[in-house]
């Protein structure tokens, strides 16, 4: 699971750029699916048909980034956010480009206060010496993603982009051991969930399945002095009750939870207070589509240190296949 979980998060996906990751994921699933369908949006679409109902299971491709807006005349790129970037994790931090081209993020000297830094008041340094050498290797408008190479140290992967590589990766092992089935699958892998859950309202639309479910990270409450949260690293799939997006369908959370526990898989409910995922729009596509989802516990989300357990992403794995099969 490593190994492909560190094959995905490599790949450049930022939101609005997912071409290198969508080939990515491809190149694994081509031969282990019936069609693969790229949409107008981007959205990736693996089916495995079948005549019983049509479920729809999806995770987000793009990562945070970075877009460069203004290069100053002695060549320092000034830039905005691409989905939500705390200033606070980026600072000090490597950033690459779409084009190879890498640089750091660093904070103006004038500032007086820590507490006072904006990304306004940040910029990359890609080491170039006036506004024509920059230019000659990024353009305005050019996206760049966080730099972290994935690694594990003992039951636990550390990597940039696991929001939402690791979802990825668990839809990947799921289509290379799925069971035969009558169900009809599509496994749908979303472009710039992080700027509004855009990918997923057009693939719903287009699919219009008879139910969904999403796999995306969640944040964890087992951190020091963190805010109180019944998640934690190792405990296994967090079975989603509600986000700022969507209250999931009462069956769908009843199919997994039936599923896990006929399973005998480790199993944790999520509240997630603040933020959205792919169903919130799923749902509500159409006239409503029955959705619900698999999270992920993950430390320090949107971070180049993103963290989750493996035996959690093992076990997403095997709560997702039961439910497809169901």
């Amino acid at each position: 699971m490593f190994e492909m979980v560190k094959k995905l998060t490599v790949a450049f996906g930022v939101s609005g750029n997912e071409e290198e990751i969508r080939e990515v994921i491809k190149s694994e699933i081509k031969d282990r699916v019936d069609e693969i369908i790229v949409d107008t949006l981007g959205n990736l679409i693996a089916v495995k048909k079948g005549s019983g109902k049509k479920i729809m299971a999806a995770a987000h491709m793009d990562e945070i980034g970075v877009m460069a807006t203004y290069i100053d005349d002695k060549g320092y790129i000034r830039f905005s956010n691409i989905g939500w970037v705390s200033q606070f994790y980026a600072l000090g931090q490597r950033v690459k480009f779409k084009n190879g081209v890498t640089g750091c993020i660093f904070y103006e000297e004038k500032l007086d206060e820590m507490k006072d830094l904006k990304l306004s008041r940040m910029y990359i340094d890609i080491g170039a010496n006036s506004r024509t050498e920059a230019e000659r290797k990024i353009r305005i408008g050019d996206t760049a993603c966080f730099l972290g190479e994935a690694v594990q140290t003992g039951d636990m992967i550390i990597s940039k982009a696991l929001d939402d590589r690791s979802g990825c990766a668990v839809l990947v092992e799921t289509i290379k051991t799925l069971p035969k089935t009558d169900n009809e699958i599509y496994f749908v892998f979303t472009v710039q969930e992080e700027l509004g859950l855009r990918g997923a309202k057009t693939a719903a639309y287009g699919i219009m399945p008879d139910m969904a479910i999403a796999v995306d990270v969640t944040l964890t409450g087992d951190t020091p002095e963190c805010k109180l949260m019944e998640v934690r690293c190792g405990g296994g799939p967090a079975i989603k009750i509600k986000d700022n997006s969507v209250i999931c369908h009462p069956e769908i959370k009843r199919l997994l939870s039936d599923c896990a526990e006929k399973s005998n898989i480790p199993y944790q409910y999520e509240i997630l207070e603040s933020g959205g995922s792919d169903p919130g729009a799923i749902h509500i596509t159409g006239g409503g589509i029955p959705s619900g989802a698999v999270s992920i516990p993950c430390r320090y989300v949107h971070s180049p240190i993103e963290a989750v357990n493996v035996e959690d992403l093992k076990n997403s794995v095997k709560l997702l296949t039961e439910a497809l099969m169901r």
